[in-house]
């Protein structure tokens, strides 16, 4: 236990830059306590104690703003950041090395017993604060769910999602580097859609410049047509 107390604080460590030592991170850091205190209630959960469990939970979420179902899984090396508002389902399946943002939830679409109703997050997952995943789908390892960003259909491995309902900005084959980013957010992230409707507003401008120019030139031609007419009005 206490070599993984030690493993997840220096996870924290490594990954915000706010934290300054190994005391400030164990008793200022309601994430790391909601873990904890979810591990205990788990242990209630797996042992048919399913009320002490569920209090348990309830008790941690008072605490730390954070809930947690016991019966939840949670990897290792597992970082909530800030966390107030961050709800995990019953079913819902956190793989280690992943980060979590305040106001996240990982919720379920459907009321059936019994059913993987919550999403299952791969290795090294970053949610970004206020997301929502919905779902009893897989979330690639690797991936990365932009802030505020809805999530109702599976992710691949190493992609980023964006936007309501949640859509695929970048990666998806499996072959980028996972890699730490804050809030999900990666620096000259190229969302297509954005990309193409600034296509679509430059040709708009083209376009515009281009009948602006014609009416000048048949404006002018009118003129000298005219002056055409009034000349042979002259001569006669």
């Amino acid at each position: 236990m206490l070599r993984k107390l030690r493993g997840d604080i220096a996870c924290i460590l490594e990954r915000d830059p706010a934290a300054r030592s190994k005391w400030e991170v164990l008793t200022c850091y309601p994430g790391l306590h909601a873990i904890y205190i979810h591990k205990l209630a788990r242990w209630f959960w797996l042992h048919n104690l399913r009320w002490l469990g569920r209090f348990t939970s309830h008790v941690g979420r008072w605490l730390t703003g954070i809930e947690i179902h016991p019966g939840a899984k949670i990897g290792s090396c597992v970082f909530i950041d800030h966390g107030m508002g961050v709800v995990i389902g019953e079913t819902a399946e956190v793989g280690d090395g992943c980060t979590i943002y305040q106001g996240v939830t990982l919720g379920g679409t459907t009321l059936y017993r019994g059913t993987k109703r919550h999403p299952t997050l791969g290795a090294g997952v970053v949610v970004g604060a206020g997301a929502k995943i919905l779902g009893g789908f897989t979330v690639g390892d690797g991936a990365r769910i932009g802030s505020n960003a809805v999530v109702v259909k599976e992710v691949p491995a190493g992609a980023t999602v964006v936007g309501i309902p949640g859509r695929i900005v970048e990666g998806g084959d499996g072959r980028e580097e996972a890699r730490f980013a804050a809030y999900a957010v990666v620096q000259e992230q190229t969302d297509p859609y954005a990309k193409a409707i600034q296509q679509l507003v430059e040709h708009s401008q083209d376009l515009e410049r281009s009948l602006r120019h014609l009416q000048l030139k048949m404006a002018e031609m009118e003129r000298d047509a005219d002056a055409r007419r009034d000349t042979l009005r002259a001569v006669k």
